[in-house]
């Protein structure tokens, strides 16, 4: 997939064009991604980086960044992405100001959006009024109670399978390895530490089963209690794996809650503990 940060960069059309910020590429996204696909030539996405409430002053919890957000959108057969930086002078322009500044100049002929998209100045532009200004459109009908605001709400709450069924794919944490305490490799469980950005959800702390590539993990998200720790980490155990990981960028899969955090009576039960998460992860069942 080609992707863009000017309009001379991705150059003109004919193209569909889907817009929307598609955080999290859920269920819903992916009906969008199916109707430009079906909907003519070049299917293209118009996106926004930073997500445009940040860029108004908003927090903002990220299901993914951008880096994820566009493999995914290439995986469902996207051919092409504008990344348009979300300035607050693309945020003050008014509709037919940002279809002349952003999609007349690609080769814009058909828009795909969701049935209540709405852009521009004030968030006043819709279908219907790109209709007026000359362009086809595909409305695509919403999903019920399937949103990027309900799916944050659950990967929250550590409802991973919940969040799992609306996303169509596991909830997903990612990050670079660094060095951390290296307990792990002490206790026979070395973990990969990841610095996570600051902008990206992570789901509510605990112990999960889930993966990473084909290797299944087991996940700590916390503070380690048992070392009476502070500060919150993302530590995975990856099953069956040996090598260096430092400085890698991992994308891991969280399949399913095991555990709360806690405290154990002394490091040969945490040991005992772990080990017992571990045959739990080998178990687990990708959702």
């Amino acid at each position: 997939m080609k992707v863009a940060r000017t309009r001379a960069e991705l150059g003109a059309g004919p193209r569909a064009v889907a817009l929307g910020t598609f955080d999290g590429v859920h269920l819903g996204h992916q009906r969008v991604i199916q109707t430009l696909l079906d909907a003519g030539p070049e299917p293209t996405v118009v996106t926004f980086d930073p997500h445009p409430r940040t860029a108004l002053g908003n927090r903002v919890d990220l299901l993914m960044p951008l880096t994820r957000r566009l493999e995914l959108l290439g995986e469902l057969g996207v051919e092409a992405t504008l990344v348009v930086e979300f300035t607050l002078d693309v945020a003050g322009l008014g509709p037919a100001q940002f279809a002349d500044e952003f999609l007349r100049p690609i080769g814009t002929e058909t828009v795909v959006a969701g049935a209540d998209f709405h852009f521009g100045r004030a968030r006043k532009g819709d279908l219907g009024l790109l209709e007026s200004l000359g362009f086809a459109t595909r409305p695509v009908p919403l999903l019920e109670n399937v949103s990027s605001t309900r799916i944050r709400e659950l990967v929250r709450e550590g409802d991973v399978p919940g969040a799992a069924a609306l996303l169509g794919r596991p909830v997903e944490v990612e990050g670079i390895v660094v060095t951390g305490d290296a307990r792990g490799g002490t206790l026979g469980f070395p973990t990969a530490n990841l610095d996570v950005r600051p902008d990206l959800l992570v789901p509510s702390n605990g112990i999960y089963a889930g993966a990473v590539g084909e290797n299944r993990a087991a996940v700590s998200i916390g503070t380690n209690p048992h070392y009476g720790g502070s500060e919150r980490r993302v530590e995975a155990f990856l099953l069956d794996f040996a090598g260096d990981l430092y400085g890698e960028r991992l994308v891991v899969e969280l399949w399913e809650r095991l555990r709360d955090e806690q405290s154990f009576d002394s490091e040969q039960a945490l040991i005992d503990q772990i080990a017992l998460d571990v045959e739990r992860t080998r178990a687990a069942t990708r959702p």
